[in-house]
């Protein structure tokens, strides 16, 4: 978690930074050109955690393979001990939507997700630190987070394509009530306002 303030105040300093260009040559090693250095995977993760953005070009041709670069750092934390954010339901299910008729909508789908995702953490993070002075007096953050995961899997189940689909209205209605239940849990991490 500190990861992700360490990130947030990284983001909002160097917001007018232009992103670092690094150049992957066929040897597969990866030149950073702002810091005149080879880098790593590992490198790179720790830029995006610091917030700081990057473009990767393949050297020879000239493209543009950021996308591929970060699949690459995502694969590298899945397999390390301990690390695994992408639950294999998740995974099998966003396999499945390559070639389907509702591609186009799964990345802003997934933008948005994890975007409302990022505010709530952020928020819940500042509420705490305003009250509490950074201490986290919540022993089922844990499970907060899997509630998340867990409501998130089950919204990608709803794009499944008609024909594959078998969602009852019970169980629409049982997922309007998590995301309700969710919002309750929400509002009562935030809490009074100090002094109010």
């Amino acid at each position: 978690m500190s990861g992700s303030a360490a990130s947030g105040s990284a983001q909002a300093s160097d917001t007018a930074a232009p992103p670092v260009v690094v150049k992957k040559y066929a040897n597969r090693r990866l030149y950073n050109t702002e810091a005149s250095t080879y880098v790593t995977l590992d490198d790179l993760a720790k830029m995006v955690r610091n917030g700081r953005d990057f473009v990767v070009y393949d050297a020879k041709s000239g493209d543009d393979i950021t996308r591929s670069v970060l699949t690459q750092i995502i694969v590298e934390e899945e397999s390390k001990g301990g690390q695994n954010l992408l639950p294999t339901a998740f995974l099998r299910q966003l396999i499945g939507y390559y070639g389907d008729n509702l591609q186009g909508l799964v990345p802003r789908y997934l933008e948005f997700a994890m975007a409302s995702f990022g505010r709530q953490q952020d928020q819940m993070r500042r509420t705490m630190e305003h009250s509490i002075g950074g201490f986290m007096p919540f022993p089922n953050i844990d499970e907060l987070g899997k509630q998340n995961m867990a409501m998130m899997e089950r919204a990608m189940s709803l794009f499944v394509p008609f024909g594959r689909r078998e969602e009852t209205p019970a169980e629409v209605d049982t997922l309007k009530a998590e995301v309700e239940a969710l919002r309750r849990e929400l509002a009562s991490l935030k809490g009074p306002k100090p002094g109010g």
